[in-house]
């Protein structure tokens, strides 16, 4: 199946496309020309049924987690090559979908999704199902074995909609799980591409199933009795519901929200090299990442450089038409996120705080851009330090000693990210190892594929990446050998 930006009602279920049940559709606007790009599907309970059924029979008569390894493994490394073939076309869709700079979604639509798919590919084909244990104290040994969760619906957000997906859907389909996927509303087209590539592959029938829509069609996918397991990613609100309706049903839930990290610049910090690692760290994406750092922490005595790199940085940026090449930073993704942006901005300005640059739509352009924006003098407890943001916003706080930077990045309900600059590497280990927080990088800041990514507190439950992530779609089998045995 080709996906196209026509109107389309057909969903992938049980290995086939099949027109939705529902007649409720979502259209799919590009945030830079407004204009729409598709429409699709907004799946009901029945749709979300089917798609489940065919998962559950999958999972229950198919031959996916009857397979040996190897064979998922390399059902997995084709999906990879597919993927990279339409690399180009899905990069393009996702530019459309969310107004992403096409070289920036290159890589988080092409490049991540391939390398998850085949980094789960080579770990699985390693990996111990079974190990035997020599039991306490009696006779026999214990065979401690594990065994695919099942199904596994798996909630994406907009913001990467391809990477995110391939990093729950890569680990999941290597230790056996069948999945259902609903992709975020305002990315339902790439979804249905990757669904058109796993059916180029040929995988196995229900082992994967999409399911476009919206918050109800994510609700159906938790709710539903034959789900084993949900993973999601998206905000901490949508993600207390999650887990109240998991906990309910006593099935295992994966959570990954949302963020309000700080970077902690030392007394000793090479600002150049600070600065490097916040145009990535602060603002990818438009600002709209989960682990965005927002707060930036700097000794008084180095503030006011410290602001002026800022400035100029934020004003460094290009904005435009993320199909342009040269583009460095598109639109946010809708005028309900760019007001949300624009009303805390204010509503900062309005308690006191300084907008040193930004602090506006821009000017000249039609699309939904916010520029890029530096705040200071802020109170540490006002909703601008507290709150995530979503947006190319980041906001200076000033502090005396290290013990008091520690305090400032830990007093948030968040910790999923942040970053410690220092030209001392044991000290600002020790200032990384004191920070409540998931993830944190030293002298820059990124998720590692092989390392686990999660958040303290309200920034989620779980961890994703790294061998870690397996053990979200596992459960663990004691077979004991010794029952009956005299000693």
């Amino acid at each position: 199946m080709t996906i196209t930006t026509e109107s389309d009602n057909r969903l992938f279920v049980g290995g086939e496309w099949r027109p939705a049940r529902s007649t409720a559709r979502i259209e799919v606007e590009d945030p830079y020309a407004r204009t729409t790009v598709g429409v699709a599907a907004d799946g009901s309970f029945d749709d979300v049924d089917a798609a489940v059924h065919a998962a559950r029979t999958a999972f229950d008569r198919g031959p996916w987690p009857r397979m040996a390894p190897d064979e998922r493994a390399t059902y997995l490394e084709r999906l990879a090559d597919e993927l990279e073939r339409r690399g180009e076309s899905t990069a393009s869709l996702v530019t459309g979908e969310i107004g992403q700079p096409v070289g920036f979604s290159r890589i988080v639509n092409i490049a991540l999704p391939t390398r998850h798919l085949r980094y789960f590919a080579d770990m699985i084909r390693g990996f111990a199902f079974e190990e035997q244990r020599a039991n306490d104290g009696g006779p026999g040994i214990s065979v401690v074995r594990l065994e695919p969760v099942g199904v596994a619906g798996l909630i994406t957000p907009w913001n990467y909609p391809q990477s995110i997906l391939t990093a729950k859907l890569a680990p999941a389909l290597a230790v056996g799980c069948t999945v259902v996927i609903k992709p975020a509303a305002e990315t339902p087209l790439d979804a249905l591409a990757l669904a058109a590539a796993v059916e180029a592959v040929g995988f196995p029938p229900g082992v994967v199933n999409v399911v476009t829509g919206g918050r109800e069609t994510g609700d159906a996918l938790v709710k539903h009795p034959g789900v084993d397991k949900i993973a999601f990613t998206g905000s901490t609100a949508a993600g207390r519901i999650i887990a109240r309706n998991c906990g309910e049903r006593l099935i295992p839930v994966t959570l990954e929200l949302g963020g309000k990290s700080a970077a902690i610049v030392a007394e000793d910090a090479d600002i150049e090299v600070a600065l490097a690692g916040l145009r990535s760290g602060s603002f990818m994406n438009s600002g709209q990442t989960c682990f965005l750092l927002s707060r930036v922490l700097v000794p008084r005595t180095r503030k006011d450089e410290v602001l002026e790199g800022l400035v100029e940085l934020a004003r460094s940026f290009r904005l435009g038409d993320p199909r342009d090449p040269a583009t460095d930073m598109g639109p946010l993704v809708s005028e309900r996120i760019r007001g949300r942006v624009r009303t805390m901005v204010e509503d900062a300005r309005g308690d006191g705080a300084q907008i040193l640059t930004g602090g506006r739509d821009l000017p000249g352009e039609s699309g939904y851009f916010y520029e890029p924006t530096i705040i200071a003098g802020a109170a540490a407890d006002s909703q601008i330090a507290r709150e995530e943001i979503f947006g190319p916003v980041v906001t200076v706080f000033e502090y005396d000693g290290i013990d008091e930077a520690i305090a400032l990045a830990n007093d948030s309900r968040y910790g999923l990210g942040g970053a410690v600059f220092s030209a001392d590497t044991a000290a600002a280990l020790d200032i990384a190892r004191a920070v409540q927080t998931g993830t944190i990088g030293v002298n820059g800041y990124a998720p590692d594929l092989a390392t686990p990514f999660g958040g303290y507190k309200e920034s989620g439950l779980g961890r994703e990446q790294g061998t870690e992530v397996l053990y979200n779609y596992l459960n663990t089998k004691a077979i004991n050998t010794s029952i009956g045995q005299s000693a």
